[in-house]
């Protein structure tokens, strides 16, 4: 039976589900099934649109390791996708003297395959418990939170209620609940317009709050990139993507990638309700160009000449502000005592 099946004989027989059950259901069957990066795929990330991307990333946490001490430490990477950042950037950590066990959290075995190709000594967990608890953390989660499930509350005549999916024959479709949420929204959002949405992510804020425990247990700093924005805000952000295309989110649960953009500024808010240090957001195109992109992009095009165009293109995509440069942010989570991120200053 498929997903789609399963989900509509569910939703049939105990009603309507929330949205945050839907997408974690279709997400999980989504990745699991299949590589969805590159031009064959439904998207492309930073990672896979240039070296240039991952190199600096790994220059970054490597400067940090040096001027914290450069103490026992491990790189942990969730939702590494084919592996290509962490080989970006370990390469580089490696010439600057960094060389830590490596650790991907990652569910996929389509995805652990591809990984394994690129970074044959990882290790592999489901989730933060399979981290060894010794040695600093060195994290990164590029384009990771966004596919985490959230709940979408919606301004109604009578107030705000969930929105629901429910299943008519083999369609989806998004419903209004008829629970009332209103003591739960931010004072200043509660007389939105009617028709306003405001998404939540309990999932995301779980985990960021378990991430912050253990680095300020242990020391580290983990950095935090994904397309998103600083709120909580009024906005309907959920979107789907196939074959490099948007289409319907409710169509084909579990073949297609279900995003959201992320609330950068309520993940760093769930890392200082646990001691941690918070830094940013920042864009993305600001990050990269702090951390060296245009000295990067010099040096390889001097070294390969035929390819300079096209690494200018590389650069341009990644951090100008009509393409990812102010689209894509970024925090960084640092234990007390640790430096500022290279870029957060």
């Amino acid at each position: 039976m498929s997903l789609a099946d399963r989900l509509a004989r569910a939703i049939t027989l105990a009603g309507p589900i929330s949205l945050a059950q839907f997408m974690g259901a279709a997400n999980a069957h989504y990745y699991a099934t299949r590589d969805p990066l590159g031009a064959r795929g439904d998207f492309t990330t930073a990672p896979e649109i240039s070296q240039m991307f991952g190199e600096l990333i790994g220059l970054g946490l490597a400067d940090l390791w040096d001027r914290a001490g450069r103490p026992d430490a491990r790189y942990v990477e969730f939702g590494p996708g084919r592996g290509t950042l962490a080989a970006d950037a370990l390469r580089s950590m490696a010439a600057a003297g960094c060389t830590p066990p490596v650790h991907f959290v990652e569910t996929s075995p389509t995805l652990r395959e591809q990984q394994a190709a690129r970074v044959p000594h990882a290790q592999w967990a489901v989730d933060l418990v399979g981290i060894p608890e010794d040695g600093a953390l060195l994290v990164v989660a590029n384009e990771f939170f966004d596919a985490l499930p959230i709940r979408q509350l919606v301004r109604t005549a009578d107030g705000w209620r969930e929105r629901l999916v429910a299943c008519q024959d083999t369609l989806f479709l998004p419903i209004v609940g008829d629970r009332g949420f209103d003591p739960i929204i931010p004072p200043h959002l509660r007389d939105a317009p009617v028709g306003s949405v405001l998404e939540t992510a309990p999932a995301a804020v779980a985990i960021m709050r378990g991430l912050a425990r253990r680095i300020v247990a242990q020391g580290g700093c983990a950095i935090v990139i994904d397309y998103g924005y600083a709120g909580p805000a009024i906005g309907d952000t959920l979107q789907a993507v196939r074959g490099h295309d948007f289409v319907n989110p409710y169509d084909d649960p579990g073949e297609q990638d279900l995003t959201a953009h992320v609330d950068l500024a309520t993940l760093a808010e769930a890392a200082r309700a646990e001691d941690a240090v918070a830094h940013g957001p920042v864009d993305q195109g600001a990050l990269l160009t702090a951390l060296g992109i245009d000295a990067r992009t010099a040096a390889l095009a001097k070294a390969r000449p035929e390819r300079a165009d096209g690494l200018r293109t590389d650069r341009d995509r990644l951090v100008e502000a009509d393409q990812m440069g102010t689209l894509f942010k970024a925090i960084a989570i640092t234990a007390p005592g640790w430096p500022v991120p290279a870029g957060f200053a």
